[in-house]
């Protein structure tokens, strides 16, 4: 079977909702995070490619839902959602983005599993149990990526990871939620986050076609 080589992502699309997303087939693995958590950065850093999702310095700047063909394929896809707890955007914006979001992981039958990116330094905020709860409802794997952790020292981040694993273990969904510290700037635990996303697009019957 072969490797995920996340170095061939490739813009495919963008949609509104997710009656407008790419047909329910293959695989794919979504984004998703605060707007100012990294999570365009760390996409851009799984993919070696500064410029796949956009960045900026302005929270709320995703919108839609982008996808991302990998290995020359509209079949194996990455995901970048809108992100979440922007306090500069209507309220009509913000529970439309909600809804799209809700729906998208809950009903979306090809996800896979979705990368919940969190600021090392603020982690599980309201709004990212909310995401972790949609997904554990959906029975939706989830890896919390604790991002920035080059701007904490190894120690204090490793707690933090600690504390992060230690609240999963009590809300008992330690089965479905994993966690790791990332640095989108370093690269630091890039491997890690490769290996959880190729386990889960190795479906069987993926590769059969080639």
């Amino acid at each position: 079977m072969p490797k995920i080589n996340f170095q061939t992502a490739q813009y495919l699309t963008s949609a509104p909702s997710i009656r407008e997303c790419p047909e329910e087939k293959g695989v794919e693995v979504a984004f998703a995070g605060r707007s100012n958590a990294g999570k365009s950065s760390a996409l851009n850093r799984l993919t070696r490619n500064g410029k796949l999702a956009r960045t900026s310095k302005t929270p709320g700047r995703t919108q839609l839902i982008n996808h991302f063909g990998l290995m020359g394929r509209e079949d194996i896809r990455l995901v970048d959602l809108p992100g979440y707890g922007f306090a500069k955007v209507p309220l009509a914006m913000k529970k439309a983005w909600e809804k799209n979001m809700s729906e998208y992981l809950q009903k979306r039958q090809s996800l896979q599993g979705v990368v919940l990116v969190m600021d090392i330094r603020q982690p599980l905020k309201d709004a990212d149990v909310m995401m972790l709860n949609w997904a554990v409802d959906a029975e939706l794997p989830c890896h919390i990526l604790l991002t920035k952790c080059d701007k904490m020292k190894r120690g204090a981040a490793k707690a933090v990871l600690l504390q992060v694993k230690e609240k999963l273990k009590e809300a008992n969904v330690d089965d479905l939620v994993s966690a790791q510290v990332f640095s989108s700037l370093k690269g630091d635990g890039s491997d890690v986050l490769e290996q959880r996303i190729s386990s889960w697009m190795m479906v069987e019957g993926l590769f059969e076609q080639e």
